[in-house]
């Protein structure tokens, strides 16, 4: 039977009006943030870039506050090719010679150029009509010599010195997007030729930027079973850079920057494709993102329990167990299940636990885990304890390959259901934790797809 074209029309405008309303937290929440995006020049010539134009824009005009950087890799190398030029690598680092700068100076600008040009587009019929951008670029980047590393002369490669942030903060509150290329100035005058990842990190370590942005091949980090890992932290990288080191060494390039921008104090740094069209968008207004998070802020004090967490658990637990709102678990039950439960700890003491149940699936069923026993101390339930070990608890689940989560509460449903849960029924869970609800206590189910 074929579809009504009213009725395909009408989904669509449905499934965008729900998508719209979904995205104003996400709008309300960046507004007036300072992002840092990086993309190589390979991104630039890639179909595209300017679909990721577009998105800049739209960004632009949400009151994001934009740092623009770009490399130029591929371009240098046409260029070098072109002149009959070759400089080496060592250490993933180009060997700048003072005859192949030319080449540099010539692919860098060449690039600021038409990126330049694509953010002045404004054609009636394209999604730039009536944007106006300015974009500002300069020498905000101070640079010094790389040096002599294993006896190897980097002649004009260096590294970032510092960062003009003052002079960059000043176009930010004026609304101007700051862009910026690989290369950078000695106070003697010398041009510089620097890694973008590094130029991109650096800038947003001493912006304090809220997001650092990186746009690459991949769609983030695959895990072991060849799934999206949409969330990590930055210690855990560690394999992925190991993994990626010889066999691209590009990406392992701008892991090692995400690492070290993560630890440095930028809370969220994304790993996102550039050849996907509209990935910026889902990655910063929808919950689940297009790419990797790598963020420090879920798991600083987040870890699993061990045996010696089991009195301090009792003692975050008793109170709301006699107020019904937990179910009981004896001081043994608790020693059995202590591997489930993961917990925040400050000098000593339980602030917060909850526990992960994986749920037994029937063969038509999908794989899924029963989140219960959040608890948060009493003077500490005004912080965003419960909703740091909530996350760190779904990142376990999906590390483990679990697809949907359920709880079970009587008193908690609406922080639940600000936490991306949904309503659900008896009927809805795992025939395995079916058989097992408690209806004298009638409590409320909810679940989420993760």
């Amino acid at each position: 039977m074929q579809a009504n074209s009213n009725d395909v029309s009408q989904s669509t405008t449905l499934q965008y009006v729900h998508w719209f309303r979904h995205s104003a937290p996400y709008i309300n929440a960046h507004r007036n943030k300072t992002f840092v995006i990086m993309f190589d020049g390979e991104a630039v010539q890639h179909e595209n870039f300017q679909h990721i134009i577009h998105d800049i824009a739209l960004l632009n005009s949400l009151g994001i506050r934009l740092i623009l950087v770009h490399g130029a890799r591929q371009q240098i190398n046409q260029n070098l090719k072109s002149s009959g030029l070759s400089t080496p690598f060592h250490q993933h680092r180009r060997i700048t010679t003072r005859e192949s700068l030319g080449c540099v100076m010539n692919a860098v600008g060449s690039v600021r150029l038409q990126i330049e040009a694509l953010l002045s587009m404004g054609l009636a019929n394209s999604p730039m009509y009536g944007a106006r951008i300015d974009v500002v670029s300069g020498n905000f980047i101070t640079a010094k010599p790389y040096g002599i590393r294993d006896g190897i002369d980097f002649q004009l490669t260096g590294e970032v010195r510092s960062v003009d942030t003052d002079a960059i903060q000043k176009h930010l509150q004026q609304h101007n997007i700051v862009m910026l290329g690989p290369v950078g100035y000695s106070t003697t005058g010398e041009v510089f030729n620097l890694p973008a990842e590094e130029v991109a990190t650096k800038t947003a370590i001493s912006l304090k930027a809220d997001k650092l942005i990186f746009l690459g091949k991949q769609h983030g980090l695959l895990n072991a079973q060849g799934q999206l890992q949409r969330e990590i932290t930055p210690q855990g990288l560690d394999q992925y850079i190991s993994q990626s080191q010889d066999t691209n060494s590009e990406l392992a390039q701008q892991l090692r920057s995400a690492q070290n921008a993560s630890l440095k104090g930028v809370h969220r740094v994304h790993l996102i494709s550039y050849t996907y069209d509209g990935a910026l968008l889902e990655e910063l207004f929808t919950r689940d993102g297009s790419g990797t998070m790598v963020t420090d802020a879920h798991y600083e004090d987040v870890r699993m329990a061990n045996i010696q967490d089991v009195g301090g658990l009792i003692n975050l637990l008793r109170p709301l167990e006699e107020e019904g709102i937990l179910v009981y678990r004896s001081r043994e039950r608790l020693e059995t299940e202590i591997e489930q439960f993961a917990v925040i700890e400050r000098d000593g003491m339980i602030l917060a636990c909850a526990a992960l149940y994986p749920i037994p699936a029937q063969e038509h069923e999908l794989r899924s885990a029963e989140i219960a026993c959040v608890a948060v101390h009493p003077s500490y339930r005004k912080s965003n304890r419960g909703s740091q070990i909530l996350h760190y608890l779904e990142g376990k689940a999906r590390s483990m390959g679990i697809q949907q989560l359920f709880v079970l509460t009587t008193r908690t449903a609406h922080w639940f259901l600000e936490h991306g849960f949904e309503t659900a029924n008896v009927d809805d869970l795992p025939n395995a934790r079916q058989a097992l609800y408690n209806y004298q206590r009638n409590s409320l189910v909810f679940k989420k797809r993760i």
